[in-house]
């Protein structure tokens, strides 16, 4: 004979899995509105872009806005790009090169 399910354990693992899920979008969403730069703005300027976006259903401007975003993702729109990588000052360029002083 079988062994019966634990329905009751089951959907307490089912229920803690979505919660975990939720608290997880709901952190990656607020890494994104700091990444871009969109925690400068107010929580009215904020909520008014997101509620026109939502409802916009032209799909040129959705296909530019994918556009922007894919290119932020690849790192060709961040503004942490625009500064200088290394130390600017010759020699070494890291801390695993043999010149470093």
């Amino acid at each position: 004979m079988r062994k019966p399910r634990d329905f009751d354990a089951e959907l307490k693992a089912l229920n803690e899995k979505a919660a975990q899920l939720k608290t997880r979008k709901v952190q990656q969403f607020g890494e994104l509105v700091i990444a871009t730069g969109a925690d400068t703005l107010s929580i009215e300027e904020l909520t008014g872009a997101l509620v026109t976006i939502a409802t916009t259903n032209e799909p040129q401007k959705r296909e530019g806005w994918a556009t922007k975003g894919q290119a932020f993702f690849q790192g060709k729109t961040r503004t942490t790009s625009n500064r200088p990588k290394g130390n600017n000052q010759g020699g070494a360029k890291g801390p695993d090169s043999d010149t470093a002083r």
